[in-house]
């Protein structure tokens, strides 16, 4: 960006009181709608953790990784700024408190500092304030959002705060905006909306040194003006700048909901911004329009999704949204059931039949380790038999290969080497490169790769292109070795890296839908643009909901 241009401007979103109290969403909503006033827009999550970066962390702690094109696994806020904004992120979209010690660690090593105290302030104030000014200015947008995980009070998250603080001091008066998401507490014995751990949690920023200009509070239930003009005169807020955001049904609903409160309008004149016309497709009415198609269906799909980590649901975050994009194209809602995969390790086929006796779809999702193989293993066997629809993503197509292997290429002892490093059968097992490694974090196969398509191949069909550019994550990979074994047999590699040597992408030849991909394709899902392969499982299911509804009442249906 030349010095004759605009500086770029700056938004600040904290949360307080409480984690998970809709800072993600609203971020991301808030860039969807400057983008309906013509404003470009990026988005960036600073993470108080020591981690570099969540790779390593369990998914019960932190939900889905996300993983960018270019490879960086990140916090799944960044896949609500990406589905939001329509927008390919990267890794300078993800700044945790251990990648900032670690630079600054190594800065020292180097002898950057010529041999003065490291300290918080300035050295890692001053990285934080970088890493933030050079995303912005190298997107050449004119507004950057900054979500700030954890809440207001960890003692981890004082750095980002006091960086904060410093520029709003450094840049000029109209160039930051600082938002505050808190709760509003219900309190049912006496049916009051409670304000006081929002009017705590303003007074812990301001120690900070940082007066939120606006203040978002999140309800269960509707608040009335009061409400409002309490916050306001405690918080030192004006009363318009106060917005109380109600519980909606959808989360892609909350653009709608801060638009009609006036956050639109308040940023623009705060910040100094005209509006402008938006791109093609990017007016709020575009969006509403779409969000209407949510409660317009008049069709239901029936999807089971098997996993390992399903006592929370946020670990296939993405995968959920990317059935919502389909069936919402296709007009259609989805009922999802969850299935903790390990349940079945040790279930027959009766079993599993009876845990799926009610979906007409399975999506078996990714994961890492030995435990839930063996039942989603079993379950890929039964949507193989029953010719149910079925899609493996990444683990989920090695489970599916496995099945295949050991049902119809009789090799009863096929496995992945990842649950059984002995096994007579690896179908599955690790590239050579990987057999070295030893630590654990960003030493998968991570982000976008070229995938060849097969012509006359369902997966060909789906995308209507030679080649797919998608996300992995991933060590372990289909064993070329038996290849051919399983194409003689009816399973295809029907996607394949550039150069053919790994498979991207098997199908199984004459079943109605079971396909897996060895990449995330729910990573690339977005709203209006659902992704082709969740797009032709949904067709598939639809096909197969209708035909067992044509089944009369007591009727065997052979699907199941």
């Amino acid at each position: 960006m030349s010095s004759g241009e605009p500086s770029p401007k700056y938004i600040f979103i904290t949360g307080g009181v409480i984690s998970s109290v809709g800072k993600g969403i609203t971020t991301a909503s808030l860039g969807r709608l400057l983008q309906s006033r013509g404003v470009s827009v990026t988005v960036q999550k600073l993470d108080p953790y020591l981690n570099v970066d969540p790779g390593t962390m369990s998914p019960y702690q932190h939900g889905e990784v996300y993983v960018t094109d270019d490879g960086a696994e990140t916090d799944l806020d960044l896949g609500h700024y990406e589905r939001f904004l329509d927008q390919n992120l990267t890794t300078a979209s993800s700044v945790t408190m251990g990648q900032i010690s670690a630079s600054v660690i190594e800065r020292e090593r180097r002898g950057d500092y010529l041999g003065g105290t490291i300290q918080t302030v300035p050295h890692v104030t001053d990285l934080v304030k970088e890493r933030v000014r050079n995303l912005a200015k190298s997107a050449g947008v004119d507004v950057l959002i900054v979500e700030v995980g954890g809440t207001v009070g960890d003692i981890e998250g004082q750095a980002f705060l006091e960086a904060i603080r410093q520029m709003r001091y450094e840049e000029p008066r109209n160039g930051t905006l600082a938002i505050h998401v808190t709760p509003l507490f219900h309190l049912k014995a006496t049916n009051e909306l409670k304000t006081k751990p929002t009017q705590h949690s303003v007074r812990t920023l301001r120690s900070m040194g940082i007066q939120p200009d606006v203040i978002i509070s999140r309800t269960d239930i509707p608040a009335d003006e009061s409400i409002t003009d309490k916050l306001a005169l405690f918080c030192d807020v004006p009363a318009e700048a106060v917005m109380t955001l109600e519980t909606a049904s959808s989360i892609y609903q909350v653009p709608a909901i801060l638009e009609r409160a006036g956050l639109t309008e308040l940023t623009l004149e705060r910040l100094g911004l005209e509006a402008r016309s938006p791109d093609p497709g990017r007016s709020i009415g575009d969006w509403i329009e779409w969000t209407d198609r949510l409660s317009r269906t008049d069709r239901v799909c029936r999807v089971a999704i098997v996993g390992k980590y399903i006592e929370l649901r946020d670990a296939y975050l993405s995968v959920k949204e990317a059935l919502i994009h389909a069936g919402a194209q296709r007009g259609a809602s989805v009922d999802i059931t969850w299935i903790q995969s390990d349940d079945l390790d040790h279930a027959d086929q009766p079993e599993i039949a009876a845990a799926l006796a009610d979906v007409d779809g399975v999506i078996v999702p990714g994961g890492f380790g030995e435990r839930g193989i063996e039942g989603e293993v079993g379950v890929a066997r039964f949507a193989l038999e029953q010719n149910i629809p079925y899609l493996g993503l990444c683990r989920g197509m090695q489970n599916m290969v496995i099945a295949f292997a050991r049902e119809r290429l009789d090799l009863p002892q096929a496995n992945t080497t990842e649950a059984d490093e002995q096994t007579i059968d690896p179908v599955i097992a690790l590239l050579d490169e990987q057999r070295e490694v030893t630590e654990m974090g960003g030493t998968m196969r991570l982000g976008k790769y070229p995938c060849a398509l097969l012509p006359e191949t369902r997966a060909y069909e789906l995308y209507q292109s030679e080649f797919a550019y998608e996300r992995h994550r991933h060590r372990w990979e289909f064993n070329p070795q038996y290849r051919d074994r399983f194409e003689r047999a009816g399973l295809i590699a029907s996607g394949t890296s550039r150069d053919g040597e790994l498979v991207e992408i098997a199908e199984v030849c004459e079943h109605p839908f079971m396909l897996g991909s060895q990449f995330h394709p729910e990573l690339k899902s977005r709203p209006e643009r659902s992704h082709p392969l969740f797009l032709g499982f949904i067709d598939s299911v639809l096909a197969e909901s209708e035909t067992a509804l044509r089944h009369p009442v007591g009727a065997t249906n052979s699907s199941h």
